[in-house]
């Protein structure tokens, strides 16, 4: 389990350190910048304390009041301004580092085939593009930059510090190396407790959408406080590790501001003391001077500032190595991409003929699937039929390009199905799946989603040919009634045949449909099997996936796929 662990945080690294890789140009200008602004400092400290040591002493100063005030306004202006630049750089960098990462995540899934079922649920990938991928943002503007200050700006400070006196030079080396050593041991928690915070936030997003799949159920079997208790658990396990990730952020400032307060307190009873008099060593040749004292005072925070800035910038760091590794781990999933880009096309030319020789498909188990030859002619109806785990959902996905089978050859159209054709083929094939999906529209857009113009006598044909036209006027709005992506509002079987009444209006050659009766009653069950019909009188091809022995019956022809053992 050590091992395992050590792997994936080591993948998250490596998975974070591409990120930066992308824009590595842009934030070392962004390291740069800032570095040279917080450096500033120091002069615009220097020009305070000769005015003050000036008028304290009344002695006349390097420079008069006006001149010290102007420098000291300029080089704020000019601070400002190199903060602001390096701002501007470190918001477009991490903006087009997360565009980058969301569209390659995108992309990826877009292009991934249903075939093998990924251990990320929708809504985990969803969370994890939408808001995860955002808390990368604060660690590529503040983590670097961050890190550039504190390299170089306390070094800076010390060098300053020890040519005026050697024993604020010894506070500040003495103060400053703790902070770094407590920051790290209180890092590695951090960096648990916000992977354990990203994954309880996945997990929630998973439960409500399973939840909201199965709402009809839960209603229907009186679930809903059930739903309730495991709503309150989920949040409740969030909500402790959200205060985790908070108790390690305020202990780890408070370790901060109690090392950075007492150094600082430090330097102050020093320089106090020695002023008046109390303490004749420390400053280098002659006592120390009024205006080194002051100087002296105004460079102790600043030297812990760039520690302090990098100590919340390592929670930013531990937010986005969990990012990291949620990334890691779905590239890491065993996955198989659709043939072709997944993009529209024009159709593929030749007749509907589909056949196959020798295909074989190898589980990710390493179970194979040894499936029979097929020749089917335009227009013919063929169900496939075998026990569960058979593969008939498998053999329907090959024959339409969204896998590759692991040997063998499938041909459509008197063509080899491959990357080169898979996209012009499935323009010509409509699906009917087990689980009906609608985009975020009105019915009548999902409906007519395949035609490039409205048809409502052709609409309402294909409902009157699906026995779906009674499910339509059961809506609320009709055909404007938004049922969301799950189907929500309509029954499993009723879904299924507002799917076949698509398919009826896309008029579309090929039919696959997949399990289309399954878990339904007699009566939705001979409704879709109808309509399922009535698409082979127009001249489809229909290959159906299924159990139902009635339906397999009506067909031309039954390739059992168990009949192999």
């Amino acid at each position: 389990m050590s091992d395992l662990t050590e792997s994936r945080k080591a993948r998250a690294d490596a998975r974070l350190a591409a990120m930066l890789a992308f824009v590595c140009r842009q934030l070392s200008l962004v390291s740069l910048l800032s570095a040279i602004a917080s450096l500033l400092w120091i002069p615009q400290a220097g020009t305070v304390a000769v005015l003050l040591s000036a008028l304290i002493s009344g002695e006349p100063g390097l420079f008069g009041p006006w001149i010290a005030s102007g420098l000291f306004l300029a080089i704020g202006i000019l601070r400002a301004a190199l903060s602001w630049t390096a701002g501007g750089i470190a918001f477009t960098a991490s903006d087009r580092a997360i565009s980058r990462e969301r569209a390659k995540l995108l992309a990826a899934q877009s292009r991934r085939s249903p075939v093998i079922a990924g251990q990320h649920s929708s809504a985990e990938i969803a969370s994890l593009a939408a808001d995860k991928l955002d808390l990368v943002a604060a660690y590529l503007t503040r983590y670097a930059p961050a890190m550039a200050r504190t390299r170089i700006v306390p070094l800076a400070v010390l060098v300053v510090a020890f040519s005026l006196s050697w024993v604020v030079g010894i506070i500040l080396l003495a103060a400053g190396p703790l902070i770094p050593v407590f920051m790290a041991l209180v890092g590695l928690a951090a960096r648990d407790a916000s992977e354990r915070q990203m994954q309880e936030v996945g997990s929630m997003n998973a439960l409500l959408l399973e939840r909201i799949r199965a709402l009809t159920d839960l209603r229907l079997l009186d679930a809903t406080r059930r739903t309730l208790e495991d709503f309150e658990a989920a949040a409740d396990r969030l909500r402790r590790e959200t205060m985790e990730v908070l108790r390690i952020a305020f202990l780890s400032s408070a370790v901060l501001e109690f090392f950075s307060a007492i150094g600082v307190a430090l330097v102050a009873v020093y320089v106090g003391f020695a002023l008046i008099g109390e303490l004749n060593f420390g400053a280098w040749a002659t006592p120390l001077t009024v205006g080194e004292g002051i100087f002296l005072l105004l460079l102790a925070p600043d030297f812990f500032q760039p520690l302090r800035d990098l100590a919340s910038a390592w929670h930013d760091k531990a937010a986005a190595l969990a990012v990291a590794g949620e990334i890691a781990d779905i590239e890491d999933e065993v996955s198989v991409d659709i043939l072709g880009e997944g993009t529209a096309f024009p159709p593929l030319p030749g007749p509907a003929t589909i056949a196959t020789r020798n295909v074989v498909w190898i589980t990710p188990s390493g179970r194979r699937i040894d499936f029979p030859d097929l020749e089917v002619q335009p227009g013919r109806t063929v169900a496939l039929t075998g026990p569960s785990g058979s593969g008939k959902t498998t053999l329907l996905a090959l024959l339409a390009g969204l896998a590759a089978p692991t040997t063998g050859m499938i041909s459509v159209a008197d063509e080899r199905l491959d990357d080169r054709t898979a996209d012009a083929w499935r323009t010509r094939l409509t699906w009917i799946g087990q689980t009906p999906h609608f985009s975020n529209e009105s019915l009548r857009a999902n409906l007519i989603r395949s035609s490039p113009r409205r048809d409502d006598a052709r609409l309402e044909n294909a409902l009157m040919q699906a026995s779906a036209g009674s499910v339509v006027r059961s809506l609320p709005r009709g055909l404007d009634t938004r049922l969301g992506e799950t189907g929500h509002g309509v029954s499993g079987g009723e879904a299924r045949r507002l799917m076949v009444a698509r398919a009826i209006y896309s008029n579309a050659e090929i039919v696959l449909a997949d399990e289309p009766t399954a878990d339904l009653d007699s009566e939705t069950a001979q409704a879709i099997s109808e309509g399922l019909l009535a698409l082979a009188a127009r001249g489809a091809t229909l290959i159906v996936a299924t159990h139902d022995m009635d339906l397999a019956a009506r067909l031309d022809a039954v390739i059992d796929l168990g009949a192999g053992g």
